[in-house]
């Protein structure tokens, strides 16, 4: 059937006048958040269904195998019994940020004898356009990037070969990215008469590596030779190519802002959740800002609140020993070692609480726990690929337990970082029924797993490891302000503001918690925002401790005010250690010289000399130690007076 009207149902079952043209971002009639839902329909058949076709009369065809679900408010259809084909899918939903899920199952006409598959979680975008392939992407990623995409593949290889679906990595169209993520569009099983190893990926890769940003093409080509050529196992190349991405991933700068806090809400009578950092809590110094921490306690008074605040108090003192540990060694800590003690320090927790439960004699619903979800930006100390000494490898570490949340948000997107714990889930995971269905039970949003409810052996933990290579927002938030959806359909308007300057962490943090209590309202809500910047504009090439002459000559010339950016850097530290090995990166040479418009540049610089005599710990760079010639360029730049005390500086 083609369609002529292209609609959209609301989702509230309340609604008066549910439908919608299609593009609408709310209802009309309600106000109601209108859900696009894109998915991508699987096989032959799917491809054969021209766009503008409406199937089923639900699914609008937008493009060829893109379909929107136009009633999203409605189950899809699911057989009584899962046909073989899924289960993988279902197996792997803990891999849902890189892998797509079963959403249901569509008959094109009533004659055919094949149900089309429908995937949801897949790497199209709001609007309904897939993301770009590897292949499309490759060119104008960074050499981080480009390095850091063959790293997930290969961590993929593992889990996938495993199952037989290592050839869903082989088929480049298959292989999409949404910025620094690979994503699947969907599984392709390995034919049971072909063995695939380590030297068809090599094979794969070959061509992408042959137009490999400088910095790393050398290291990627030997790898790739190696894949190649010799029966090279998994683990020496896995090690090449970690050591690779973080050298490169060095490279770039880090600035760090966290803020959190945590409210009762607008019904409660006591707030059972914690945070760390929060503005009640003491700030120490060796974790801010590399923890943040929110938990969300279960069991009541004197049971939730006990035991979330237990679990951040141990928290903490276990990531500060972990972190001065880390910064002794002259060597990297591999990654295994610091998720092995990341999960250590989480059943530690679960057992603290589990023997308080034990003194007090509780039992059953009377046992207090908690939810967790922290993340730990580990600072190491790492040679890059062009020879200086960067304090920072851009490691991000997550861990969750429960149903408390981390998302990663730029301006161009929000992914959720985490998978809930809780029975929809499980079911999912143990192959019984598909997640749209399974929240239909009235049980779905149960938790399975908390700390402190059982002994730790029984815990299922993962700990994840990322690389921070853009600028963006780490959210870690309680169910308070998860639920129903806020996140996913607020982000915009609550996070690109910081993204562009036009808010202060702080207030957005405050701006997230009377969205909850507005929204959801019933609970507590706890948020942790961390703000990470990688950005060279943020970088000022100027000495450690400027006179204060200069920042009086630039007052003269140009008055300005300490902006809210400007102030944020205070709190921060640089990941810069140039003790060693003279810096000569040309990919951070200063951006004030080259900015087009010379006014913003000078009130620019005025604010962050202003920053520098007001504070030396910031770890800022002698230029002009290493690079004379480019410091002299950048002060003729300048104001006449500036100029003046600048050169005669050097």
């Amino acid at each position: 059937m083609i369609s002529t009207q292209l609609i959209i149902y609301c989702i509230n079952p309340g609604c008066n006048s549910p439908i919608n043209p299609m593009g609408d971002s709310v209802c009309a009639s309600c106000q109601t958040p209108l859900v696009h839902r894109y998915l991508w329909a699987i096989g032959s058949l799917s491809a054969q269904i021209p766009p503008g076709t409406k199937v089923a009369d639900r699914y609008e065809v937008i493009k060829h195998q893109i379909w929107l679900d136009t009633q999203p408010g409605l189950p899809p259809d699911v057989p009584e019994e899962l046909p073989k084909e899924v289960i993988p899918y279902l197996r792997l939903y803990q891999e849902r940020l890189h892998l797509p899920q079963v959403y249901g199952f569509a008959r094109h006409l009533q004659e055919d004898t094949t149900d089309i598959l429908l995937l949801e979680n897949v790497p199209i975008d709001e609007t309904g356009n897939i993301y770009p392939t590897i292949v499309e992407a490759w060119e104008q990623a960074t050499a981080v990037r480009q390095v850091y995409w063959l790293w997930q593949i290969l961590q993929l290889w593992t889990l996938l070969s495993e199952l037989g679906f290592s050839r869903s990595l082989l088929v480049v169209d298959n292989l999409r990215v949404q910025g620094w993520c690979v994503r699947l569009l969907e599984l392709y099983q390995t034919p049971a008469d072909e063995k695939l190893s380590l030297q068809n990926l090599g094979q794969c890769w070959q061509f992408w590596v042959a137009s490999a940003k400088a910095s790393v093409a050398k290291g990627l080509q030997n790898i790739v030779q190696q894949m190649c050529e010799t029966e090279v196992e998994l683990e020496a190349i896995n090690i090449q190519l970690n050591n690779l991405l973080l050298a490169s991933a060095a490279e770039l700068p880090l600035v760090l802002k966290v803020t959190g806090s945590t409210d009762i809400g607008p019904v409660m009578a006591q707030n059972e959740d914690a945070c760390y950092p929060n503005a009640l809590s003491d700030l120490d110094e060796l974790l801010l800002p590399h923890l943040s921490i929110v938990c969300d306690g279960i069991g009541g008074h004197e049971g939730g609140e006990v035991a979330s605040k237990l679990a951040v108090q141990s928290v903490k003192l276990q990531i500060r020993a972990l972190l001065t540990e880390v910064t002794e060694q002259t060597l990297l800590v591999p990654a295994e070692l610091l998720q092995e003690q990341l999960e250590a320090s989480l059943r530690v927790v679960n057992n603290l609480i589990c023997a308080r439960n034990n003194e007090q004699k509780r039992q059953g619903r009377e046992r207090m726990a908690t939810t967790i979800v922290m993340a730990v930006q580990v600072p190491q100390r790492v040679q890059t690929s062009i020879g200086w000494q960067s304090n920072n490898t851009h490691e991000l570490y997550l861990a969750n337990v429960g149903d408390s949340r981390a998302y990663w948000i730029t301006r161009n997107y929000c992914q959720l970082l985490t998978v809930d714990d809780d029975v929809a889930t499980r079911e999912v995971r143990f192959g019984k029924s598909l997640y749209r269905k399974a929240l239909l039970r009235p049980d779905a949003s149960a938790l399975t797993q908390a700390l402190g409810t059982r002994d730790a052996e029984s815990l299922r933990l993962k700990v994840q490891r990322f690389i921070v290579e853009e600028d963006g927002i780490l959210l870690l938030c309680s169910d308070g302000l998860s639920d129903n959806n806020w996140v996913e359909q607020s982000w915009q308007n609550y996070a690109i503001p910081v993204l562009t300057g036009e808010l202060t962490v702080e207030d957005a943090v405050r701006n997230w918690i009377n969205l909850a209590n507005e929204k959801n309202g019933r609970d507590n809500t706890s948020v942790v925002l961390t703000y990470y910047r990688v950005s060279p504009e943020y970088l000022v090439p100027v000495t450690l401790a400027l006179p204060p002459e200069i920042i009086e000559a630039e007052i003269q010339e140009e008055p300005t005010s300490l902006t809210e950016s400007s102030r944020s850097l205070l709190d921060l530290d640089l990941d810069l250690d140039l003790s060693e090995e003279p810096f000569t990166s040309p990919e951070i040479l200063p951006i004030l010289i080259t900015k087009p418009n010379r006014g913003k540049r000078l009130v620019m610089l005025g604010e962050v000399l202003a920053l520098l005599v007001g504070s030396t710990s910031l770890g800022l760079f002698a230029w002009w130690q290493f690079n004379p010639q480019g410091f002299q360029q950048m002060c003729r730049q300048l104001p006449q007076k500036v100029q003046q005390v600048c050169l005669g500086r050097k």
